[in-house]
Parts: C-alpha cells; sequence; structure tokens
C-alpha cells in the first residue's frame, strides 16, 4: 500500500516516512529543488599602462588650450591686421557714404565757398580724422561710430589744421536723430563735438599728438536746429609743456551771402599724459 503525499508537503529529504507502526512509504518526488547558486567568474579590471593615461590626458589639455586660445586672439588678430592693412581713404569714403542723401551732403559740403577758401589757403592741411579708424575698432569709437549714421551724423566731418597748432575747422552734417528737445540737436552732442574739435586743434603742439581733457567749460548761445551743417572753429591760446589752453565756438554754415549764428562757445584744458608715447604705437592719432 502507497500514500500519497500533497505537494505542499514534498520535500528534498529523501528519509523513510513513517506512517503507521509496521510499514514505510517512501514519498515520490515530481521536481527536484535546489538553492545553490553558482558563482559567476568575474574578470578583474585591466588599466591601460600609465605612460599611456598620461599621455591621453595631455593630449585633451593640449587641445583644449589650443583651440581656446585661437578663440581668445581672434578678435586681436583682427584688430592688429585692420591696424597694419588699414583700408585706404578711398575705399574708407565709399564704405561709408551710406546712402543717396549722406552723398547730397558730402557733395554740398565739398562745394561751399567755404571749404574752397580752406582748400586755398596752404597754411591748412586737410583731413578726415575718423576715416583711419581701423574697422575692428569703428563700433567702439563714439564719434566715428555710435554716433555716425543716418539721421545721425550723415558723414564723417572734414577737418583743416595748421601744423603749427593755432587754429582748426571742422564741418560736419547733424540729422534729426540727435535731439533732446524735438528738433533741437542735444546739448550733450554740441559739447561732444566741443571736446574733440578743440582738443584737435593743440594736437600739433602737445607732445606725441596726443591730449587729454581735464577741463571744459561751455556756453550755449542758441538752439541748435537739427537737420543742417555745423562749423567748429577753434584757436591755441597757450601752450606749457604738456599743457595746452584752446578756445572755440560752433556757428551754422550760412548760404553765401549770409552770416553764421552761434551757437555754443567753450574753452578747454588738454595734458598730454606721460604714457603718451605708448598710446602713439598703440592707437595712432589721425590729426
Amino acid at each position: 500500500m502507497s500514500l500519497s503525499i500533497p505537494s505542499t508537503a514534498r520535500c528534498c529529504l529523501r528519509v523513510p516516512l513513517r506512517v503507521s507502526p509496521g510499514f514505510s512509504v517512501r514519498p515520490r518526488f515530481t521536481r527536484p529543488l535546489s538553492t545553490v547558486v553558482e558563482p559567476e567568474t568575474v574578470q578583474p579590471a585591466v588599466k591601460a599602462p600609465f605612460l599611456r593615461r598620461a599621455a591621453s590626458l595631455g593630449g585633451r589639455i593640449l587641445l583644449f588650450t589650443t583651440i581656446g586660445f585661437a578663440m581668445a586672439a581672434a578678435p586681436a588678430y583682427e584688430s592688429a591686421a585692420a591696424i597694419l592693412s588699414p583700408p585706404s581713404e578711398a575705399d574708407a569714403l565709399n564704405e561709408l557714404l551710406l546712402d543717396d542723401e549722406a552723398r547730397a551732403k558730402d557733395e554740398y559740403i565739398n562745394s561751399h565757398p567755404l571749404v574752397a577758401s580752406l582748400r586755398a589757403d596752404p597754411e591748412y592741411i586737410e583731413s578726415r580724422p575718423h576715416l583711419g579708424i581701423p574697422p575692428a575698432w569703428r563700433k567702439q569709437n563714439l564719434t566715428g561710430g555710435t554716433l555716425f549714421g543716418p539721421g545721425k551724423m550723415t558723414i564723417l566731418p572734414y577737418g583743416w589744421s595748421r601744423n603749427d597748432g593755432k587754429s582748426y575747422v571742422q564741418i560736419t552734417h547733424v540729422g534729426t536723430d540727435l535731439c533732446g528737445h524735438v528738433g533741437i540737436i542735444h546739448g550733450g552732442f554740441l559739447a561732444t563735438m566741443l571736446d574733440e574739435g578743440l582738443a584737435r586743434c593743440c594736437f600739433p603742439v602737445l607732445p606725441f599728438n596726443i591730449g587729454m581733457t581735464a577741463k571744459l567749460e561751455i556756453n550755449y548761445k542758441a538752439p541748435a536746429a537739427a537737420d543742417q551743417f555745423l562749423v567748429l572753429r577753434a584757436r591755441t591760446a597757450k601752450v606749457e609743456g604738456r599743457k595746452a589752453w584752446v578756445e572755440g565756438h560752433i556757428e551754422t554754415l550760412p548760404a553765401e551771402g549770409q552770416e553764421p549764428t552761434i551757437l555754443a562757445t567753450a574753452s578747454a584744458l588738454f595734458i598730454s599724459p606721460r604714457q603718451a608715447a605708448m598710446m602713439a604705437k598703440v592707437y595712432p592719432v589721425n590729426n
């Protein structure tokens, strides 16, 4: 006689099972059970030789350092190239006469009797100082970049100076986008024009043709209407070593047979800095 054991009571023990005195029964196993897990063989990590790892790290450092240096040096290279190989005045002028309106204003100045008289005077030297600004630096220059363009300074100023630094004349045109009150040129723009124009007057008598503003006094005489030509006149009053005192004013450019209107007068003190020699090498000044 055999006895079936419920599946819930099955186990892995192979021992006689006594049911009653006098006989024994072996249980039938339908499935052997095992809890033994075979361990996996783990291969130890193999490290690259030290020299090869060091060479790889050094190569990456060199690569990223080279890329960073090239990115940082690109603007400096552009500026240096612009200084060493500046565009000709004719090329710069063609580039900066932005539209037909600017060309018309430029032609009007060139045909004006005042310009003809200045060009006929052998004591005056004509120049367009802002044309010599390297293109890479133009956007960082107030007069030759920020204030220049349609509606602002329509054309870059014409200038006439004497080699002895005694006098300076400048002509430009101002548009409608330089106003404080509507239709009236902002007094701050006139101050900028006087500051720069009076400085250019005395550059020839200062060391290395460089001067920085130490004092500027302005008296406004009349409103400056927008969309008109302006004339700046300056004269050097006194020079002592690295110092120069200059006086000047801004007036309208009158039509032939009319008298100009004085809009603002100014006096200023300019001093050539002690590091002027180094500044002249980095940024040559065009009078």
